[in-house]
């Protein structure tokens, strides 16, 4: 008979089980108490999501830590935990290396490689869930009692896991209709497009699963490089049409000629060329959704198809004689202001209201918090994993950089500021094998675009004086566009109001000296 020690961690983890708490509260206090119970550095929960192991809580980790996706074959330690049954240990003198190496936020200064390692697979409902994961900066942390007591808390750590599960699919119930399935069914993705904790995306996130099964034309509205596709596909993914197709069409791309065929399909013989019928995109996504993106681009002349579509559900190929019912769901994003485009007549304003049904602001990097560094570890996992390096990490001064940068090209930008760094690191000369911290100098952030400091004044011109007087006014005009866009956070409305233009005018203006709206 095998008699288990009740301790006051069994007590601590027994206790929450009926305490009414968030799910991430609820994991949180999980790793808090295993930290605390075996003194060590750094405790991580990990849910398998695929071929990766995704980091849903962790303490005494750095920040990024908890944005990181960890490829399995990639890390031979979390491999063989996730292989075995039981409790998996790793003692100092392991070859494998460990995928926290760096990471402990114990010493952010010291970049330590970690020394003793332990581990066990979590089951639920006889399947594979994940993992969890202890490590040390001391040698011989973890002796055969500390693995026996980690076994001994398997029961524990999994019972607590299997109530925030069920925590999650009873919000999944709770939405309407055929999208209940939707949503319990792809829980297992929900964190894989958007990823972050401030209050911003949670909004954001709750509004886009409350709409997702309205069936209501939605018009997603952000910078560039927010994530309007991630939306987009979210909406679709927890809607009722989550079992058709997901039709893509960046109508920037749409050569005016082509716009209608494209779209709405053509006939044989309409056009030098059309040796066959052809469906467009409308049909193609029949009992799913089409996605224009960057729906401002779309001709005056191809704005009136459309908006007969979303009145009738109907569809006229190019050359035909009869129109064709379709039954699809429209989802548009734009990165510019509509309403001005309504005004100075490049956009319909039909159009506009079929389409703004459900306007969804989707906010900017700069205005979630931390959720930059959760964002940097994911593109810090994905440099190390793609240029071959033992560990990557951010140094304390660059953490701070990337806090208060604003980001004009959001989540877009930050990745290639990351990837941009990360190659420098290397061709400096920095060993593949050793610990790479990348500093606040290898993020180049004062040369991209625009600087954080809304405020301070504009820097002054280059030494290199524009050769003619034509050259002299264009840099002076991209100076003063600059200025209006950071000022007022890359809105192109206000900037125009601010610089005395119409807005169609300063977009023509932009990029006439060079600047892309």
């Amino acid at each position: 008979m095998v008699i288990m020690t009740i301790t006051t961690t069994h007590l601590l983890l027994l206790t929450d089980l009926v305490a009414d708490l968030p799910v991430a509260v609820r994991l949180q206090r999980l790793v808090v108490s295993l930290r605390a119970h075996f003194g060590c550095g750094a405790v991580a929960l990990l849910k398998l999501d695929g071929e990766h192991l995704r980091p849903v809580a962790m303490d005494g980790l750095v920040s990024d830590t908890l944005g990181r996706r960890f490829l399995i074959k990639d890390h031979p330690r979390l491999a063989t935990i996730l292989r075995r049954r039981g409790v998996t240990c790793f003692h100092h003198d392991s070859a494998m290396p460990d995928p926290y190496d760096g990471l402990i936020a114990d010493r952010p200064g010291e970049p330590l490689p970690v020394h003793d390692c332990m581990g066990m697979a979590l089951d639920l409902e006889g399947e594979r869930w994940g993992v969890v994961t202890l490590d040390a900066l001391q040698v011989g942390t973890f002796d055969s009692q500390a693995q026996r007591e980690l076994g001994e808390l398997a029961c524990a750590i999994e019972a607590a896991v299997r109530v925030t599960r069920l925590e999650a699919e009873i919000r999944a119930l709770r939405v309407s209709g055929a999208a209940a399935q939707a949503a319990s069914t792809g829980a297992a993705r929900e964190d894989s497009d958007f990823l972050g904790q401030s209050d911003a995306i949670t909004q954001l996130l709750h509004e886009l699963d409350v709409v997702a099964d309205s069936e209501l034309p939605v018009l997603l509205l952000g910078e560039t490089g927010v994530g309007k596709e991630l939306c987009a596909h979210r909406l679709h993914r927890l809607s009722r049409r989550a079992g058709k197709p997901l039709v893509h069409v960046n109508c920037a791309a749409l050569p005016e000629s082509l716009a209608e065929s494209e779209l709405f399909g053509h006939a044989r013989g309409a056009f030098s060329g059309a040796v066959n019928d052809r469906p467009g995109r409308f049909e193609a996504a029949e009992g799913g959704t089409l996605f224009l993106d960057e729906v401002g681009e779309l001709p005056l002349s191809i704005q009136a198809k459309l908006l007969r579509t979303l009145q009738n559900g109907e569809i006229q190929r190019l050359g035909a004689d009869q129109p064709r019912r379709v039954n699809v769901r429209v989802i548009a994003a734009t990165n510019r202001s509509l309403r001005d485009h309504v005004r100075d007549g490049t956009f319909r304003a039909d159009l506009y209201h079929r389409l703004s049904v459900y306007p969804v602001p989707i906010p900017p990097l700069r205005e979630r918090g931390h959720d930059v560094l959760l964002l940097a570890g994911r593109f810090l996992e994905l440099n190390r994993a793609r240029l071959g390096l033992r560990s990557l990490r951010l140094s304390t001064q660059a953490e701070d950089a990337l806090r208060h940068y604003r980001w004009p090209g959001n989540v877009r930008e930050l990745e290639h500021v990351i990837s941009r760094a990360a190659l420098k690191a290397v061709i400096r000369g920095a060993d593949r094998k050793e610990i790479m911290t990348l500093e606040r100098d290898m993020l180049d952030l004062d040369g991209v675009d625009m600087p954080a400091n809304t405020d301070a004044p504009a820097p002054p011109m280059s030494e290199a004086i524009p050769a003619t007087m034509q050259q002299l006014v264009e840099a002076s005009q991209r100076q003063a566009i600059r200025q209006a866009l950071n000022r007022h956070q890359g809105n192109w409305a206000a900037s125009a109001r601010q610089l005395g233009l119409d807005a169609s005018n300063l977009h023509k203006l932009a990029k006439r000296v060079g600047l892309k709206p």
